[in-house]
């Protein structure tokens, strides 16, 4: 009796939530898998290598561990290829036995105030996509901005929020070890950058940052960092919050650290602001300066305007206020995610054969780079349990690569990203850095054709 072939399994997003996907499936036993680890752009890891702060090293090295997964026998990576322009939706599914959607929730959400689409305003994901040296950076409108920016605001109190105004406090020295492409950090030592105030509409209580985030601040090597110890006033609430919450505590107390500070000369002064609203961006033909309406927080956490307004200085404006998902063309979406019931997804509320969904575009932007492998495990089990049942089985044996080579399609391979890797390797020793990120799709795509120049010659 022949053997049964490899359930084909599409894992749409090679960032860590279909990294952490196709390592569940390909780490299991009982039934036979092969998976495709699918990306849109010619490299995997996606906000490892796209999201997280390039100062951020030890970070970043997660994407060793996670290469462990693109070695496996049982996972192929296939990057360079959009699926709903590459290749549809229905396309793929006919070639595979089943979907795994992650994709991740790439969006930023918008302040909503009047001045926002000023030149200088600029979102989260626009800088750090700039300084990752993703392919899709709007490189001209960032610099523009970067390279003026004598006062910069930061909207947000997330840990994105504290990754950019760090970016942007550190000094030249500090930066170049990174990852970064050259042009940024040429823009960086070049900007102006004297003052950055990152704003939180609520209290320091409600805020989301990490307290390691917030403690890195302090080693800032040319940067101060200011609280105002008005900020930090007791109030009942948020001595119930501390109590009850060992995080908020722990960051109340970092933020003690700081309160009190003067701006040492020659540094850049970093002020952490609470209770903080933006309510306008003012200016004419760019960004001059952001109007703040003071808060006060109410018994249920939410900020409540006073009327008590000022205006603080701004030729940079960056909303970091949240992320949400968009749409894959043929793929349902509510608010933001995918609709499903335990990774299922949801097709007029009945689970979809064949489809499921983990990571962000699952359950929202929230939780860390390892939140996302208890997501994944989750939905590879709900897949798994669907064979077990009978609900899902291997179809065809056509490779759905081929159909993509046959149009003219130039997907990108393990062999191929390696090429990638190593052509950065070797353009940051020329740099004296371990690599230096290539920013553009040409870029990427010339350095795998000529690792195959040089095997064919």
């Amino acid at each position: 009796m022949p053997a049964r072939r490899p359930l084909r399994v599409a894992v749409v997003g090679a960032g860590p939530a279909g990294i952490y996907a196709a390592d569940a499936l390909a780490g299991q036993d009982d039934v036979p898998v092969a998976v495709d680890l699918v990306d849109r752009l010619p490299t995997p890891f996606g906000l490892v290598r796209h999201g997280i702060a390039p100062d951020h090293l030890k970070m970043r090295a997660l994407r060793e561990t996670l290469h462990h997964t693109l070695d496996h026998e049982r996972v192929r990576f296939v990057g360079n290829v959009e699926i709903g322009t590459d290749l549809s939706l229905e396309e793929l599914r006919r070639h595979v036995d089943a979907v795994v959607y992650t994709y991740g929730a790439a969006g930023d959400r918008k302040l909503g105030i009047p001045g926002e689409e000023l030149p200088g305003s600029l979102a989260a994901t626009d800088v750090v996509a700039w300084y990752c040296g993703h392919p899709d950076a709007d490189r001209a409108r960032v610099e523009q901005a970067v390279v003026r920016a004598r006062d910069v605001v930061v909207v947000g109190v997330g840990n994105v929020a504290l990754d950019v105004a760090r970016v942007l406090a550190r000094s030249p020295a500090e930066l170049h070890p990174t990852e970064m492409p050259q042009h940024v950090l040429d823009t960086l030592a070049a900007a102006p950058v004297e003052r950055v105030t990152v704003l939180g509409r609520r209290g320091p209580a409600q805020a989301s940052f990490t307290t390691q985030e917030l403690r890195e601040l302090g080693h800032l090597a040319a940067a101060t960092v200011l609280v105002d110890p008005a900020d930090l006033a007791p109030d009942p609430a948020t001595d119930a919050l501390a109590a009850e919450d060992r995080h908020v505590a722990r960051n109340l107390a970092a933020l003690a650290d700081y309160a009190g500070h003067e701006a040492a000369p020659g540094t850049v002064s970093l002020r952490l602001r609470f209770r903080a609203r933006p309510v306008r961006l003012l200016g004419t033909d760019r960004v001059t300066g952001v109007e703040v309406e003071r808060t006060t927080v109410d018994h249920e956490g939410r900020a409540v305007g006073t009327g008590e307004l000022d205006v603080v200085p701004a030729d940079l404006v960056v909303r970091s206020v949240g992320y949400h998902g968009h749409a894959l063309p043929g793929l349902p979406l509510d608010g933001g995610t995918v609709p499903h019931q335990a990774g299922r997804v949801l097709r007029d509320g009945v689970p979809s054969t064949g489809e499921y969904v983990a990571g962000w575009i699952k359950r929202g932007p929230t939780g860390v780079v390892g939140t996302n492998k208890h997501d994944a495990r989750e939905t590879v089990a709900s897949l798994l349990a669907d064979v077990a049942s009978g609900v899902l089985r291997p179809g065809g044996d056509d490779d759905w690569v081929d159909t993509l080579l046959a149009r003219g399609g130039h997907p990108v391979l393990l062999a191929d990203w390696r090429a990638i890797d190593a052509a950065e390797i070797a353009l940051g020793a020329v740099h004296g850095r371990a690599r230096t990120t290539l920013h553009e799709r040409e870029a990427l795509l010339a350095a795998v054709r000529a690792a195959a120049a040089e095997v064919e010659g």
